[in-house]
């Protein structure tokens, strides 16, 4: 698999924090591709914006932002109550409000259980200014314990199944940082999405990625990365190799054991 191979096997681009201030700022006045999301049929720019990037920001500021990137072409928002212990939902709930028509909001939770689920729903769904999410994700699935609480008998998945019913959310999906768990969250339940750690030094030098992406496309689900810029920043990415790229095999494996996986933030 070559390098344009790989980067055009994720469906859906990832949340692309690391470059947020070159999309703001205008630098390229182009609009963002769009590219279809597995079985959900939506199309979604290939570069999304990470809620996580509006913590500790000014309201003015972040709407400014957000605006930009509509503007740019960018539909795709993604947004977790974990990333500021809901600060970055109060941030994009009034940046969002009457233009949420034509956008894709995805939201997560890290609850495993049914009622804590419903309840981080509800809250989200609050916060956000909005009466659904597009999408909703089993948030940051590590081990396979994880996997066995979501979507075991009680699990957050009951939650998910019953909001979806009642047009809360319109697809299902997970985020995940090991390939164990991931398969295994695939094997279990019928997903729409999967984000994972897609990137190009993890998946050469670390074999991390591509049996998660084989598998998730064999069922036809929407591919999200996350991570994919390998810890770079945006202007070293475009001149020359992350700063991992020169990492062993062994230590970049050693990196993405389960209990050492970080959370989703690009930096």
């Amino acid at each position: 698999m070559d390098r344009r191979e790989f980067l055009t096997g994720t469906t859906a681009a990832g949340i692309m924090a690391a470059i947020a201030p070159q999309l703001a700022a205008g630098r390229d006045e182009a609009p963002v591709p769009r590219r279809r999301l597995g079985k959900t049929g939506r199309e979604v720019s290939i570069i999304g914006y990470g809620g996580i990037v509006a913590m500790g920001r000014d309201q003015r500021e972040v709407t400014r932002e957000i605006i930009r990137f509509i503007d740019r072409g960018v539909n795709y928002f993604d947004v977790a109550p974990s990333y500021g212990n809901g600060e970055a939902e109060e941030r994009l709930g009034p940046a969002l409000l009457g233009r949420r028509d034509g956008l894709f909001l995805a939201c997560k939770t890290e609850r495993r259980d049914r009622q804590g689920a419903r309840e981080a729903l509800e809250t989200s769904l609050k916060r956000l200014r909005t009466d659904h999410f597009d999408l909703y994700q089993l948030h940051a699935i590590t081990t396979l314990e994880d996997v066995e609480k979501a979507l075991g008998p009680g699990g957050a998945m009951e939650a998910f199944v019953e909001a979806r019913e009642k047009g809360y959310v319109r697809y299902l999906g997970f985020s995940a940082h090991s390939v164990e768990a991931a398969l295994e969250a695939m094997r279990r339940f019928d997903f729409d999405t999967i984000l994972f750690p897609f990137n190009w030094v993890c998946w050469m030098r670390g074999n991390f990625g591509p049996q998660v992406l084989k598998e998730a496309r064999s069922r036809g689900m929407g591919c999200l990365a996350l991570k994919a810029m390998a810890k770079a920043p945006w202007r070293q990415a475009l001149s020359g190799p992350p700063r991992n790229a020169g990492m062993s095999r062994t230590s970049i494996r050693r990196r993405l054991r389960l209990r050492s996986a970080s959370r989703c933030r690009l930096t």
